[in-house]
């Protein structure tokens, strides 16, 4: 089996490529990514077939999707805050890459397209655990842009027939996750922070919660929907219905590092979610034979990644 990740050298990307790699019915594994927030580096040390460009780029679409047999779709410009910055360059990446990915696939033969949405799209819906029936309401660009790229994919599967499977993320974190730059997620820019002694910047009073799922259980799912090609043009969450709080969070990094933190608030920044849960019943209806990796154990495995890269 041939399978192509766009933003393959991304976290979420190169982690997939590793988990791909130790598949004995994956043949081959094809990359796209213009590196604009990944690096060559995390896929190393794989033998995978490389195409440096952008998911805009119609021609090098074509020769990536050329006699695939699956497409993971994780190609974005990440972040809420960058999009509240930046609201084009999101909808650019998010919105319209969806959309030239989905007509590349159809190109392509009508390729399955697995893809990445965000649990960002429930926005200001306050109820909880999130289902994927909920009415979404974006509070960011970034999620209006995600909740766009789910409608086209819903919009392939009926006009086209399209095989389409959208996940929701939610917080995902784990190894390969970068940490210096300014829109840096929280569980990777706190690990920086804990290894090298400086504060933890805490947006808010730190009782927003999250539904932090390791990376390496994300790409398990990804893969299973790739080998078995698991279709559906509705949403599925992509967590395991977890609610910790960031307070929380910290308490959990000082056992993984070690360390006393020291964390300091600041301003709360428009766009982010106050809470965020899934709810897992559509997830483990389609992979029950997936289990999650806890908290503990993610962020003790995520360290001792950073610090082997010290």
């Amino acid at each position: 089996m041939k399978i192509a990740i766009t933003g393959g050298a991304g976290f979420i990307g190169s982690n997939l490529a590793h988990t791909l790699a130790e598949c004995p019915q994956v043949s081959e594994v094809r990359i796209v990514d213009d590196l604009s927030t990944g690096s060559k580096d995390n896929l190393a040390p794989l033998a995978v077939h490389f195409l440096e460009g952008s998911v805009l780029d119609a021609a090098l679409l074509d020769r990536a999707f050329h006699g695939i047999d699956a497409i993971v779709h994780l190609a974005a410009l990440p972040s809420v805050p960058r999009s509240v910055n930046d609201p084009v360059a999101s909808h650019h990446a998010n919105a319209t890459g969806t959309l030239s990915v989905l007509e590349a696939a159809r190109r392509a033969g009508g390729v399955q397209v697995i893809a990445a949405s965000s649990s960002s799209v429930y926005g200001a819906n306050p109820r909880l655990p999130k289902h994927e029936g909920l009415l979404p309401a974006p509070m960011s660009p970034y999620a209006a842009s995600k909740l766009a790229g789910e409608a086209y994919l819903s919009a392939y599967h009926h006009s086209y027939g399209l095989p389409v499977l959208p996940f929701r993320f939610f917080n995902v974190y784990g190894p390969r996750q970068p940490a210096g730059h300014a829109y840096a997620a929280v569980v990777p820019a706190w690990i920086s922070a804990a290894t090298t002694g400086r504060p933890l910047v805490v947006h808010g009073d730190g009782g927003q919660t999250r539904d932090f799922t390791y990376v390496a259980t994300v790409c398990r799912i990804l893969a299973r929907a790739a080998l078995r090609t698991v279709a559906d043009p509705e949403p599925v969450n992509l967590a395991y219905g977890t609610r910790t709080s960031l307070l929380d969070l910290i308490a959990e990094l000082e056992l993984a590092t070690g360390t006393t933190l020291h964390p300091q608030h600041t301003a709360a920044r428009p766009g982010d979610v106050r809470h965020s849960q899934a709810d897992n019943t559509r997830l483990r209806a389609l992979f029950p034979e997936v289990e999650p990796t806890a908290l503990r154990e993610g962020l003790e495995q995520t360290v001792r990644w950073f610090r082997g890269r010290a």
